[in-house]
């Protein structure tokens, strides 16, 4: 089994499962799914330094976070797929 630790201000993240079914029951196709724009935080990288100065990260390991829709680079580890992306590109901590 491979591991990644993410470098700098980046957080490796696996995203939630795209919706299936419609709130009113119909089925959605493949080709019609909405990329996931929210998922939970695997691994984060140490912080960055900026002007001699180190930035600790805001997100930690198990939150789940949103993400712009476009956000990250996709990664398969192990057969799962993931997302590594910049802290930056985190909207906010879901609660």
């Amino acid at each position: 089994m491979a591991s990644i630790k993410p470098l700098g201000d980046r957080v490796l993240i696996q995203a939630d499962v795209a919706e299936e079914v419609t709130s009113s029951g119909l089925y959605i196709p493949d080709t019609a799914k909405e990329k996931p724009q929210q998922g939970t935080v695997i691994a984060v990288g140490p912080g960055k330094v900026e002007n001699g100065t180190k930035v600790d990260m805001t997100v930690s390991e198990g939150d789940k976070v949103l993400y712009g829709k476009y956000a990250g680079t996709e990664v398969t580890i192990d057969g799962n797929e993931y997302l590594i992306m910049r802290e930056s590109d985190i909207v906010g901590i879901l609660s």
